[in-house]
C-alpha cells in the first residue's frame, strides 16, 4: 500500500515518510475504514513534517520530543480537540510500531492530553438566515454545490460521509453512509435533499426503476471521480464569502449548525445523536445550546427549514 505524504531531504536524508513508507503503509492499511485511514494519515503528516523539520527520526521520537510537538502545535492553533486527536493517531502507529518489534516503548504513551470540556465546542453554528444565504448562494453557484449544502444542513452529515457515498447509496427518502469507523446507515432525506441530490446524478426515472442506473460516485468531478473533500471545504469556504457570512465556512460548521438547529426546534438529545453518528452522548451536548423536547428525526426537521 502506498500512501502521499511530504517528502522534503531533511538532516537525516531522506524524509521520514519515505524512509518508513513500509510501516506507515502497513499500519495504515490495519484499518478497515477507508475514513480513518485518511484521518489518521492526514495526523501523522503533521508529525513527519515536524520531525523533517527538526531532524529527528519517526523511530527515535522520545516523549519529549512529542510533548515539544503537542506545544509547536497548540501554537499553531489546534484546539484542544484536534491536538488530542493527532496525538491519539500517533500513539496507535507508535503502538502498531511496537507490536511489529519496532520499538521497545511506545513515547506516546504518557504525553499530556490537552483538556477539552466535553460540554462545549468551540466551533460557531451558523444563523437560520446565515444558513438560508448559504444554501441560496450554493444553488447560485451550481447544482453540486447546492446538492452538497442541503444535505450537509438538512442532515447533518460528516464531509467524508457526503463524500464517500456513491449514486447507488441514494434512493427516494434515504441515502446509505458509510459512518466513521466503517458502520453502515441509512438517513433519512427531505424531500428536496432527494431531489437536489437527483438532479446532480441526472438518473432517469426508467434507469432508478430498472435498477440499472450508473454508479458513481454521488459527488463526482466533471471526470467522474470522486470529489475531494478538501477542494469541496475550499468551495464551502468560498461560498460563505460570497453570502455575507462573518465567519469561515466549513464542513463541520454546516454539521455544528444543523446540530443547533435541530435542539432550537427540540428535537431530543438522544435522536439527534442517532442522526448524527455519535457513540458518546456527551458528543451531541456541546451542541445543546437551548433545548426543548419535542421528537422525530433531525433531518426532517431542520431541513424544512430550507424547503
Amino acid at each position: 500500500m502506498t500512501i502521499t505524504l511530504p517528502d522534503p531531504a531533511g538532516p537525516t536524508g531522506p524524509a521520514n515518510a519515505a524512509r518508513h513508507a513500509a510501516l506507515l503503509g502497513a499500519w495504515l492499511a490495519s484499518y478497515g475504514s477507508a475514513n480513518t485511514r485518511a484521518a489518521y494519515r492526514r495526523d501523522v503528516t503533521v508529525l513527519l513534517a515536524f520531525l523533517d523539520t527538526t531532524g529527528v527520526d519517526l523511530l527515535a521520537v522520545t516523549r519529549a520530543h512529542l510533548d515539544v510537538f503537542a506545544r509547536t502545535r497548540q501554537g499553531a492553533g489546534d484546539s484542544p480537540a484536534t491536538l488530542n486527536r493527532r496525538l491519539a493517531a500517533i500513539a496507535a502507529l507508535y503502538r502498531y510500531a511496537g507490536d511489529e518489534g519496532m520499538l521497545e516503548r511506545n513515547p506516546a504513551e504518557r504525553v499530556r492530553r490537552a483538556r477539552v470540556d466535553p460540554d462545549h465546542s468551540t466551533t460557531a453554528a451558523l444563523s437560520r438566515r446565515d444558513a438560508e444565504d448559504l444554501l441560496a448562494a450554493a444553488r447560485a453557484h451550481s447544482v453540486r454545490a447546492g446538492a452538497l449544502v442541503d444535505l450537509l444542513l438538512s442532515t447533518g452529515v460528516r464531509i467524508s460521509e457526503a463524500l464517500g457515498a456513491r449514486t447507488s447509496d441514494l434512493a427516494a427518502e434515504r441515502l446509505a453512509i458509510t459512518r466513521k469507523g466503517g458502520s453502515r446507515a441509512v438517513i433519512p432525506l427531505p424531500a428536496h435533499t432527494a431531489a437536489a441530490l437527483r438532479a446532480m446524478t441526472g438518473a432517469t426515472g426508467v434507469q432508478v426503476a430498472r435498477g440499472d442506473e450508473p454508479d458513481p460516485p454521488l459527488f463526482a468531478t466533471a471526470s467522474g471521480r470522486a470529489w475531494g473533500r478538501t477542494d469541496a471545504a475550499k468551495l464551502l469556504g468560498r461560498l460563505g464569502t460570497r453570502a455575507g457570512i462573518g465567519v469561515a465556512v466549513s464542513p463541520h460548521v454546516l454539521r455544528h449548525t444543523h446540530a443547533t438547529l435541530a435542539l432550537q426546534l427540540g428535537v431530543p438529545l438522544h435522536h439527534l445523536q442517532d442522526s448524527m453518528g455519535h457513540a458518546d452522548p456527551r458528543t451531541t451536548r456541546r451542541y445543546d445550546h437551548t433545548r426543548a423536547a419535542l421528537e422525530h428525526s433531525s433531518a426532517h426537521r431542520v431541513g424544512a427549514l430550507f424547503d
